[in-house]
């Protein structure tokens, strides 16, 4: 299996962690749970969708705006990156 194929696995396994986060939501929601609890799984939803995005952007950055003919250097490059990852915390 090639690199790029266990990231695509990688990713795909984190959207279906995400549905099911989601699942957990709407089950909670039918079941009359305490507004705390909700609030808790929704802010968890929160955290896997801005990892994921994080995560997809950063591969963007990496594989489109540093090749070889970009006119991004990799330094600035890896700041944006950190800016994404800390902006998506």
């Amino acid at each position: 299996m090639s690199q790029a194929e266990k990231e695509k696995q990688k990713l795909i396994a984190r959207v279906r962690r995400i549905r099911g986060q989601v699942d957990a939501i709407e089950r909670s929601l039918v079941r009359g749970d305490d507004c705390a609890d909700v609030l808790m799984l929704l802010a968890n939803v929160r955290g896997g969708i801005n990892s994921l995005m994080a995560e997809v952007l950063e591969d963007h950055i990496r594989l489109h705006m540093t090749e070889k003919n970009s006119q991004l250097p990799t330094d600035l490059a890896e700041d944006l990156i950190d800016l994404v990852r800390a902006y998506l915390k």
